[in-house]
């Protein structure tokens, strides 16, 4: 979530095609079980339908700004001959003002609380038209009359985030190679992260690297918010205003927070 260009790494991707190889990544072996998919309990992923989020910052030296929309509707995927309802995550974004990128992304929560991802369909924009749909992927592949025809199809859906995730905790949110690659790692936990939407306590850092170059991700994720930073090489992006609201800290000391912050400043830059 919160890509920063991914698109920009497909075409190497097929030139790395010949060399992949199997990510070091834990990932849950048996099947998830999705009894009531779209109530999302996990702190690192929630869920709200209404809610939005907006984030600001830089990449290669433009200004980008990312909405999140949590949407009220649903899709219901197939998965092993079973339905499964997933919520809708919207996510647009804008490079110097101007429209590049609309996503529309689905999950579902399995009965053990991790959070599954089923796919995104992407559309990419030039001069506000639809130019392209890279990274586009979905269970099941495209079923709706409004998918790409060249969405690739994933038999399973993916870990999004963990229940509880723990320091070392690896998961693949994309797995797709040389489409979509992508493993997270939990780097840190109970990290105190300021942004301009608030400061926020217990947060988690997340490193997401590729197969698909050696360019790699930090994110950070408080609870009851989900990501509130993001960061990789010429690129900075923050939380400016959410309707999701984690649950506030009394004690804003400032040099408490500037320490936090700079013991977590080197897990935040690349």
């Amino acid at each position: 979530m919160i890509p920063i260009k991914k698109s920009r790494l497909l075409a190497l991707g097929a030139l790395l095609s010949l060399l992949a190889f199997t990510a070091a990544a834990e990932v849950p072996t048996d099947p998830p079980v999705f009894s009531d998919p779209t109530e999302f309990d996990s702190p690192y992923f929630p869920f709200e339908p209404g809610a939005f989020k907006i984030f600001a910052g830089y990449e290669d030296g433009a200004m980008i700004v990312f909405m999140d929309i949590y949407h009220f509707d649903t899709r219901t995927f197939m998965l092993d001959g079973e339905e499964v309802e997933c919520a809708i995550l919207e996510e647009v974004e804008f490079e110097d003002g101007e429209l590049v990128e609309i996503s529309v992304n689905y999950f579902a929560e399995s009965d053990n609380g991790d959070a599954y991802y089923f796919g995104e369909v992407v559309d990419d924009y030039e001069d506000g038209e639809i130019v392209g749909h890279d990274g586009s992927w979905l269970v099941g592949g495209p079923t709706e009359p409004t998918d790409p025809v060249e969405t690739a199809t994933a038999e399973i859906p993916a870990v999004f985030m963990p229940a509880e995730p723990e320091v070392g905790d690896a998961f693949k949110p994309e797995d797709l190679f040389p489409l979509v690659d992508e493993t997270g790692t939990v780097v840190r936990v109970g990290v105190r992260i300021g942004t301009p939407a608030g400061v926020y306590e217990d947060c988690i850092l997340v490193r997401e690297t590729t197969q698909l170059s050696s360019d790699v991700e930090y994110k950070a994720y408080a609870p009851g918010v989900g990501v509130v930073r993001v960061a990789a090489r010429g690129a900075r992006v923050a939380l400016y205003a959410s309707t999701l609201v984690a649950e506030e800290d009394d004690d804003d000391d400032e040099e408490a927070l500037k320490a936090d912050e700079e013991g977590a400043a080197r897990w935040l830059k690349h």
